[in-house]
């Protein structure tokens, strides 16, 4: 006697629950059986037009430029010393990135009606990466960070285009000024900690992986990931010197993420470089 089995169901990535392959056969006035609940409770993730894509991208590109070619410059003059530039950018740049994570709140906000962790952890894919064999999330997938971290290391090691002295936080923190601007200046340090935050866990990460990508299939296809990718690059127009090498991000992180369906993906191995960064910045406040 063969037992009636339950319709397999699936999540297909982007929130809506289709029936798996070769589970079920449906007849002339066959009907379906619903999926299990919790499969049916998983919010679903529209998806955006090419045009809505764009002007997401735009409002997050073009303020970023605006406070760093703008706004940074009329900020500097307010400043006084051999940190006024270096301040004005810090400033501007983690006002920018704050205004990215207030868009992903309100674009979620507006999309699903609730800013719940269950909804946007599922909408946002803030959720451990999914083999996209079987369907079973974390586990040994989480090793893949291991060569991602190493491969974005390496790429600060390629040649970059030069970027303007003043606008280098990087080579101001090494300078003698630099050390001594920071020397127990705990308000600053917390400045720069807040900056590296929202770069790569509540900004910019967070917007162009977790809200951006899931939402491109429809408008780019299985190129969603390339299209991301370019995007991410083009969105540095307030540092275009790192246009090139964040291309690279097309294959690092963009690909690696949808492929997976995972955001976290992309925040945890850009984390790394937060913390490293962070220590080193923290030695200099300390002295």
């Amino acid at each position: 006697m063969d037992l009636p089995q339950e319709p397999m169901t699936r999540d297909d990535g982007t929130g809506l629950i289709a029936a798996a392959p070769g589970q079920m056969r449906l007849g002339p006035g066959a009907t379906v059986t619903p999926g299990p609940a919790h499969a049916r409770d998983l919010p679903s993730i529209p998806q955006y037009s090419l045009r809505r894509v764009l002007g997401t991208w735009a409002a997050a590109a073009l303020p970023m430029a605006a406070l760093a070619w703008v706004g940074a410059p009329l900020l500097a003059d307010a400043f006084e010393g051999p940190s006024a530039w270096p301040r004005a950018i810090l400033v501007c740049l983690t006002s920018g990135l704050v205004w990215q994570f207030a868009l992903v709140l309100g674009a979620l906000r507006h999309e699903q009606g609730t800013l719940s962790w269950s909804v946007a952890k599922e909408t946002l894919w803030l959720r451990p990466p999914r083999n996209p064999r079987n369907g079973r999330r974390g586990g040994r997938l989480w090793w893949l960070l291991v060569p991602l971290v190493v491969l974005v290391a390496a790429t600060e090691e390629l040649p970059s285009l030069p970027s303007p002295d003043d606008r280098d936080l990087g080579a101001f923190l090494q300078s003698s000024a630099g050390q001594d601007f920071l020397l127990g200046n705990w308000p600053w340090f917390a400045l720069i900690l807040t900056m590296m935050i929202f770069n790569t866990v509540l900004g910019e990460e967070l917007l162009f992986r977790g809200l951006l990508l899931p939402r491109m299939r429809e408008a780019f296809g299985r190129g969603n990931w390339a299209a991301n990718g370019v995007l991410f690059a083009a969105y540095h127009l307030h540092t275009p010197w790192a246009i090139p090498t964040s291309l690279l991000d097309a294959f690092l992180i963009s690909y690696p993420a949808s492929r997976y369906q995972s955001a976290l993906i992309g925040i945890c191995v850009h984390s790394v470089q937060t913390i490293v960064l962070g220590a080193l910045t923290l030695l200099l406040v300390l002295g």
